[in-house]
Parts: C-alpha cells; structure tokens; sequence
C-alpha cells in the first residue's frame, strides 16, 4: 500500500511564521476558478506532485495493476520534456504520452463530491481513475473536469491515470499540422491540476455542467457610472444529496480593505438531484471602478447557508467594477468616460525557455508584470485562452486581455471541426467571463479563411454565453463574415499602404491585433524587428527604432498614437521570443528573450509611460536608460530611452555635457528616441585609460529632469577585465513556493571588479545547487552548463516538496588562476499555499537534477572560496608589474 501524505492548511499555517517573509508582495492564485475561503465546508487540494511518465504508447496503462515502476516521476506542470532555448523547427516530441498517479485519499474525504479540476491537457487526452474512463478531451487549452466522486476507493491505493497525445489532428483546433503552424505544440498536463471536495450542495462549475450563461458564478454589471453600479449575480446550486435542500445563498461584498460595501442574500429550495440558479443584484454607491490605471478589486464571498445558518458551500471571487464600451468613430470608452490615449499592448505566448509552456502560476504574474511595468496596457492570448494564472495577474495588475479561441490559419469542413470550435467558446467564455480585464473576445479563428456563416455563430455563441452589457467582439476585418462584428482589426490609415484600412466605418472600432513584425518574405523571416539580445547594441537598436518610429511607412508605436479616435490602439508581435513549429528560428522579434531578460527595445516601451508615480504594484514614474555599452564596437551615437522633460548626458569627467529637451506638444508617441549625435569615442576612453587613475572617469551618465529637477539616473561604464561572477533573482519580490512545481529565474554574469556586466564574451557558466532545490535541465539541453549570452547565463530553480534553503553556486566552467572568482546565492523556499497531495515513496523518487551531466559540477566550500578570491588578488597584483612592462614597451599615448 502507497503511503498517503496530505498537508492540510493548519500545517503550512504553523510553519509559516517561522519564515521571514523578504518579498514585498505575493500574488493570488485562483483554483479552478474560485479563491478558496475558510470554513466554507469547501476544500482545495494541489494534485500537483509526484506523476509517474511514460513518453509514448503504453497499453494497458489505464489498468490498476499496471508496472509502471520503471517510468520517471515528475510534478506538474510538465511540458514531456526539457529543451534548448533554440527549440523551433518541430525538435519538440509529438505523440502520445501517459501520466499515473498514486494517492490513498484521506478519510476526511469521505461523503464528500470531489472533482478533479485538470486547467489544461495538450491535445487529444483520457481520463481515467481506477481503470475507469472518466473523460474523454479534445483540445489543448481548457479545463478538463472529471467528477471521480464515485470511483475512488478508500483505504488503498488510488490511481488516475492519463492518456495525452500531441500529435497533429484536423479533427479538433487548432487543427493545423506543426510543420506548417507558427507556434508550437507542447505536450503534456502543462497546467495545475486540483482536487476540490465539497458537500453534496454545492455552487456548480462552469466548465463541468454545460449551461448556457450559467453554471457556477456568473458576475456582470450594468449602468456603471462613477456615481453608482449595478453588479448583477447569478449562482448555479446543484443538489447531490438525498433530501431536497432550503436554505440561501449569501452575498457579501468587500472593499480591498476589507470593509463590507454589500449584504444580500436570496432564499432557495434545491430537489434531490436538481439545480437551480439564484439571481440578484447590488447596488453599489461610488464603486471604485476597475482601470489599467487603477485596477481597484472588490471581494465577491459567496456561501450556501441551510436555515440553521450552516455554511454549506462557498468561496471568493476577486471581481473588478468596471464598464466597456466600443463606440464607432468616438473609439473606446471606459467606466462611461472616452479613454484618454491609445492602448498599446502585446500578443503573448505563454512559452518559456526549457519548460516549454509547462509555466509555474508565479512565472504568470512575473510576465504579466513585466509587461505592465514596460508600460503595456493590453494583451492579446495569441492564440488560445492562456492560463488561469495570467487571467488572475492581469485582473490584479491592470492589463486588458483579448481572450482567443485556439486557432491559425486552419479550417476543416467536417462537422465535428466546427462543433469543437463552438465548444472552445462556450468554455473560454464561461472560464474567463467574471475577470475584470478581459476587453474583448476573439471568437473567429485567427487568419482562417472558413465560412461566411461561421463569423456570425461564433458571434451569436458569445452573446448567448455572456447576455449581458458591456461584452463584445472582434474580428480580422479580411476575414468572411466580419461585417456583424461591431469591433475589427485592421492596420491604421497612416500606416503601410498594402495593410492599412481603406475607409473607417463610423458603426465600427477598429484595433490592431499585430503589429511590428516586417519580414523580408514569409518563408526566409529576415526582419529589422526579429532580433536575439545576444545579437548586441546595433542589432536592438535597429528593433527599437523600427518598433518606435521608423523612416518607412509601417504600423509602428508613433503610428499608432497618430490615429483618430476611432482606432484605438494594437498590441506588438510579439512581448517575448518564442519557439515556432514551421520555421527553424524561434521567434526573435519579442522586447525580452526567453528568460525575460530585456531587449534595449523594452527600455523604449518604458519611456512611453506617464512620468507620474503611482502607488501601484507595477513599477511607473520617470525613467531614463543608456542603450550603449561603451565597447570598441559601440556606436559614436549614443541611443536614450526617456520620459522626462530633458535629459542631460555627461560623456566622462570634464567631457562633453549635452541636453535634451522634449517638444512642448506632440502628435504622435510620447516620448521620441533621443540620439545624441557623435558623442563617443573609444579612442578617448583609451587615452584616458591608459592613464594612471583615470578609468574611474570614463563614463557616460544620463540625468532626467522633469520641471527642472533631476528625477532619474542611469549611468554606464566600459567594463573592464572579467574578475567575478554576479548571481541574482529574477523573481519580482515574490516568494518561491515549496510545492515542487514553483520555480525563478537564477541570473549569472560575467563582471569585471566593480560589476559591470562583460556584454562580450564566450563563457559557459556551470551551476550546482543545494538544499530545497533542483535545476531545470542539464547539458544535454545547454540549460546547464549555460552559454553566456550579451554577458548573463540563466537557470531556472526549481522548489522541492520541503520549505527550505537552497544554495546556488556559479562558476566558468574551465576554471583557472586568471578565470572570473565563483558566485555564490541563497535563497528560501516557503511552505506550499495550498495542502498537497501525493505518496512520499513516489515523491521520493523525484530527481534533483534533470539529466546527467557532461561536465563535473562540485560545490565549493566557503573556505574554497575565500581562498579563490584571494589568489585572485594576489594574481592582480602580479599583472600590475605585467600591465606596466607592457606600457614602457607600448604605446604610451
């Protein structure tokens, strides 16, 4: 028998003040759609931990008795497998691929209805407990839900097994083969997978019970106004007991602080077997309305109380007030008022490096937060509804989502084709439909040349689903049937000639849902926009500029800012660099590479925000940045990103000082790339390093001034000879999760002894860890060692299933006398926000590295590395007499 563990919250509560908390803030995560409240009578377990895996065909592995003893055990989310950060070209496996789990369930269990809640399964996928098939799912993107309340057995091991295949299949979209699609289809359970166990009267969910506009909470609004809001809820009560129910369902509405805004509650009466649908409404006097500016939520605790005042079931919704309307040639109008400015986001791809789309909800937040923080305002889920945790983080940070259908370029004319279709918007709807950011649905399947008819069912499934105002949908304005859609994509007037809309429509809204990307042709995707960060300053410059305002008509960031109302924005191809299925190249064209580290064209996207600070979790306020890196390959110009008034750049102690200062009044972007024409000059910084203390003074420093005031600094050195390694987080103050699925970016880089950062070199850094901590991927993917890349190495940390230290090691992997000195980091994993569920002697057999690896990784003791340093020092100090000779033998000017 599997040994049961199951860490209830009275644990991780227990544990956790024990824990310093260093993070400023830790983000919320719903669970299959709900926030878990405390004595509800309703529980949520992490399934989480502790999968065994199969990569390929398995018959017979559904069985209870089958051996699967000799399969590896991973947690999830899991992506299959590991790969490189260069993974396009169809290198990914495609195929089948099987998933056991064991568990004893606790007795604590018992009597209670208990739902797996799978967010998503790639491709074609069975579910089955016990050697029982329970589900059956087509599609890659949306929730699977089994009930398995009468399939466990109680006492023994439990196992639940899944069948998943990502091959392509045209019977279900996104349908179209790999080889020929721009993206790429990842295996897996690449999402959360929860256990939720409640009493047999329950709130229903959404995604189980197939209602049109209904099952579980549906929150919408109406008559928003900043004076007074009508929030309008509906509840789907389902009764699993033998006695027919009476009671109510309760509504409490709370402030952020707390503070009860609303209390109602509508009496029910629920047959044995039966559902009903409780609907009411409050009225919310001076609602804090829900912006990109000032994303306010409010929240929504609802609870089934019996006449005894029992709570039966219940949780909190994180709702958002806010209003949406799209008005022709007056544009886009929030909360009742016209939007002051265009809105300028990205398309996003939830794919990252190594783990493919297998993303913990932390690395959500953190990209949504990258994004916002650049100024974004907008994000398009190209092309599939993206995870629950990214929903969550732009409902939190204040980022409109467009919500996509999966789909590209594909259409096939059996019926069940367009059914699974329809299926996908029923659900994506129902899933997605209580966030306050979501702008717009993009039911159409994106660049599908399908039926005409097609365009308005897919319409009509919306307002079916979401019958309520303040919900509406876009469409490509090429496309068959766009002329029911009330919003559509197009390019604007002003841009390229072959792309841009010929007449405005006054009915019509129109958005561009992709811009930036300008390939030579469609097969080679040579562009000024594609550019790895590794390519250097030149290279990101060019991106940059042709993403800001280039010398050539195309949709660009200052474009689009010189639209009339009436075109109210677009989101850039792409936010990051991804991998693609018909092209060998991944796709280069995003403002930060894989890991998430920037692209100077980031820094340019933050110098379009407002110059105004806001006591808001993403970062905002004046901003200024040095694209120059001060190498002999520099340009003589020097690039600023800024969004003050001036800016002044100082070119070494007693060199050159110059001044920017920013139009007055300007049509079109915010804030113009400022170039600072012939400015530096290597030959200087050489002549004044070869001076005896003078290297201190070769720099190039940028102040920006708003009203005359210096607000902002940025300040940039050569860097000298690689003497030492930096290792940092990249984690954006949030904790790293004990639930052996969280993990965070680990950064090495090379420096010289006063940190800064050798863009130019060609190391491999080698990590070793230890503690609660496993690195993802090995040599056998490059994850590590890691090649220096533009001057930093990433690895991806992984949290075990115990809270504890973990310590991180880096060094260049051939080590010698004159080598970069060892870094060393420490970190601590926290207990898991939710109990989890797994069989230790199974977790046990987790591995703590990913794969063997080629080149021997040791950790080193303090004393090693206090004595590395010191001979490094000594070795300094011995280059001084070297260093000299080479002078009196040199070049002495």
């Amino acid at each position: 028998m599997k040994q049961r563990i199951l860490l209830y919250y009275l644990i991780a509560l227990l544990l956790f003040p024990l824990c310093k908390v260093q993070a400023t803030h830790q983000p919320e995560f719903s669970t299959a759609g709900f926030y878990q409240l405390a004595n509800s009578g309703r529980d949520v377990f992490s399934m989480n931990p502790a999968w065994r895996l199969h990569k390929g065909a398995a018959p017979g592995a559904e069985a209870i008795h089958f051996d699967d003893r000799n399969w590896e055990v991973v947690s999830l989310p899991n992506g299959i497998e590991y790969l490189p950060t260069e993974a396009s070209g169809c290198i990914n496996y495609q195929g089948e691929a099987w998933y056991r789990k064991h568990f004893t369930p606790a007795d604590a269990l018992k009597g209670k209805k208990l739902f797996l809640h799978f967010e998503a399964i790639m491709g074609k996928s069975k579910v089955f407990v016990n050697g029982k098939l329970l589900a059956e799912h087509f599609g890659g993107y949306l929730p699977v839900v089994v009930d398995i309340t009468n399939a466990l057995k109680w006492e023994t091991d439990n196992i639940i097994a899944v069948w998943t295949d990502n091959s392509n299949d045209p019977g279900y979209p996104p349908g179209k083969a790999q080889d020929v699609l721009d993206y790429t289809y990842f295996g897996g359970i690449y999402r959360d997978c929860w256990l939720i166990a409640h009493n047999s009267v329950f709130i229903t969910d959404p995604n189980f019970e197939n209602e049109t506009a209904g099952g579980g909470l549906f929150v919408a609004y109406d008559k928003v106004s900043d004076n007074s809001a009508e929030v309008l809820l509906k509840t789907h009560v389902r009764n699993e007991s033998k006695k027919t129910f009476t009671g109510v369902v309760e509504y409490e509405l709370q402030q952020p602080d707390g503070r009860q805004v609303a209390f109602l509650n509508d009496k029910v009466q629920v047959r044995p077997g039966k559902a009903i649908t409780s609907k009411d409404k409050i009225i919310v006097k001076k609602p804090m309305l829900w912006s990109p500016e000032n994303p306010t939520l409010y929240n929504l605790i609802v609870r089934i109380r019996d006449n005894e005042g029992n709570t039966i079931d219940g949780y909190r919704c994180r709702i958002g007030i806010r209003s949406i309307e799209f008005k022709g040639k007056d544009g886009f109008w929030l909360n009742g008022k016209p939007y002051e400015s265009p809105l300028i986001g990205a398309n996003r791809h939830q794919d990252f490096a190594v783990v493919g789309n297998a993303v913990a909800n932390s690395i959500h937040w953190r990209d949504a937060k990258k994004l916002r923080d650049a100024g974004l305002k907008i994000i398009r889920n190209a092309h599939c509804p993206q995870d629950p945790a990214f929903m969550d983080a732009c409902d939190e940070l204040g980022l409109f989502v467009i919500v996509n259908t999966p789909g590209w370029q594909f259409w096939n004319d059996a019926p069940e084709f367009a059914q699974r279709v329809y299926s996908d918007i029923r659900n994506m709807v129902r899933r997605d439909r209580n966030h306050p950011c979501v702008w717009l649905w993009e039911p159409i399947l994106n660049e599908t040349w399908y039926p005409a008819d097609f365009a308005k069912n897919t319409l009509d499934l919306v307002a079916q689903e979401y019958p309520y105002p303040y919900c509406y949908s876009g469409c490509d304005s090429e496309a068959r049937g766009h002329e029911v859609y009330p919003v559509l994509f197009t390019h604007p007037a002003n841009a390229d000639k072959d792309w841009a809309i010929k007449k405005l429509d006054p009915k019509i809204t129109y958005f561009t849902r992709e811009w930036g990307d300008n390939v030579d042709d469609w097969n080679s995707h040579n562009s000024p926009s594609r550019v790895a960060r590794n390519w250097g300053e030149q290279a990101m410059l060019i991106q940059a500029w042709h993403y800001a305002a280039p010398n050539y008509p195309y949709t660009c960031y200052d474009v689009l800012y010189r639209t009339p109302r009436q075109h109210v924005g677009g989101c850039l191809w792409h936010s990051f660099d991804h991998q693609r299925g018909y092209h060998p190249d991944p796709f280069y064209g995003g403002l930060m590479d894989v890991f998430r580290q920037p692209k100077y064209s980031y820094y340019m996207f933050q110098a379009q925000r407002s110059p105004k600070k806001q006591d808001r979790l993403f970062e905002t306020g004046p901003m200024v940045y040095i694209a120059h890196e001060m190498t002999p390959f520099s340009p003589k110009d020097v690039t600023v990103y800024s969004n003050c008034d001036e800016v002044r750049l100082t070119y070494n102690k007693g060199g050159k000082s110059l001044t920017y200062t920013k139009p007055v009044s300007r049509e079109g972007m915010p804030s113009p790339i400022i170039t600072f024409k012939d400015v530096y000059n290597f030959m200087i910084d050489k002549n004044m390093s070869m001076k005896e203390g003078r290297q201190k003074e070769v720099f190039l420093l940028a102040e920006g001034l708003i009203n005359g005031k210096v607000v902002a600094t940025h300040k940039v050195c050569p860097a000298r000879r690689p003497s030492k390694l930096l290792l940092w987080i990249d984690n954006e103050n949030t904790e790293l999760k004990a639930d052996g699925s969280d993990f965070v970016t680990v950064i090495a880089a090379i420096a010289d002894k006063n940190g800064n950062i050798k863009r130019l070199n060609n190391y491999y850094v080698k990590f070793h860890i230890e503690g609660e901590g496993r690195i993802l991927g090995g040599a056998n993917v490059l994850a590590n060692p890691a090649p220096v890349k533009w001057g930093t190495a990433p690895i991806l940390v992984q949290s075990t299933l115990k809270p504890g230290k973990i310590k991180i090691t880096a060094s260049v992997l051939f080590e010698g006398s004159q080598m970069p000195v060892s870094a060393e980091l420490e970190l601590e994993s926290k207990p898991s926000a939710y109990p989890l569920i797994y069989a230790s002697e199974e977790a046990a057999l987790i591995p703590m590295k990913s794969d063997s690896q080629s080149f021997p990784i040791t950790a080193k003791s303090q004393k090693e590395l206090e004595k590395e340093k010191a001979v490094k020092e000594q070795n300094e100090r011995k280059l001084k007499e070297v260093e000299q000779q080479q002078a009196d033998f040199g070049e002495k000017k």
